[in-house]
């Protein structure tokens, strides 16, 4: 079997699971869900076995911290401070990653990068903030670290707008809006449609990212 079949048998079955859990939460599913949702950032990370020679250890543990982030997060109620410890983590190595790839900037640079993300966080926090209770200082070290991987993504485009680094932008917006709709959903205004948003964007989001280091690593 050639590397390409590897690969294409790899992203085929993680596409079979991405749409089976996205179903399973459309249909409010839960026993689907359950099954599938673990297996996202395992086949995922399948894929991206496959398509290198030699696996970065840093990308490999966020879709590991990702995994347990879908794990705890599929019992809300019970684990979502659990789930959001996990995400933040991977946000880390995301940015450690991504910060691989940022060369030096000036202060003006990074600060003009910064501001979408910023103006993003602030308007939602507005939102939220009067339901946050004791979860006022997680959900803003969260949102300082998803602003952080959102500026190095962009700084990283900005100085080379390759396909690679193309994805990793979008990879990272796409992780942030998830992020977003999560926090609406869990401290402003609870909808379907936030559920249904969440997981499409997210599993977008991680793929594109993980193709991104991948493109890098093949090159």
């Amino acid at each position: 079997m050639t590397k390409q079949t590897k690969i294409t048998i790899a992203t085929l079955v993680f596409l079979i699971v991405a749409i089976a859990d996205v179903y399973a939460v459309i249909t409010q599913n839960k026993t689907v869900e359950m099954i599938f949702k673990p297996l996202l950032m395992t086949t995922l990370a399948v894929v991206y076995l496959v398509s290198v020679k030699k696996p970065n250890f840093w990308l490999l543990s966020a879709l590991f911290f990702s995994f347990w982030g879908d794990v705890f997060l599929l019992d809300k109620a019970n684990f979502f401070v659990f789930g959001l410890a996990s995400f933040l983590v991977a946000h880390i190595v995301y940015i450690k990653i991504s910060s691989g790839y940022v060369k030096k900037n000036s202060v003006s640079k990074i600060i003009v990068a910064a501001i979408p993300f910023i103006v993003l966080f602030a308007g939602l926090l507005s939102l939220i903030i009067d339901n946050l209770g004791e979860m006022l200082l997680p959900v803003l070290v969260y949102g300082v670290a998803i602003s952080t991987f959102g500026t190095l993504a962009l700084l990283n485009y900005q100085q080379e707008k390759s396909t690679a680094n193309t994805w990793l932008l979008l990879g990272a917006v796409l992780f942030i809006a998830s992020d977003s709709l999560i926090a609406l959903n869990n401290f402003h205004t609870p909808k379907r449609l936030f559920d249904i948003s969440i997981i499409s964007l997210y599993v977008v989001s991680q793929y594109l990212i993980v193709r991104a280091v991948i493109a890098k690593e093949v090159n």
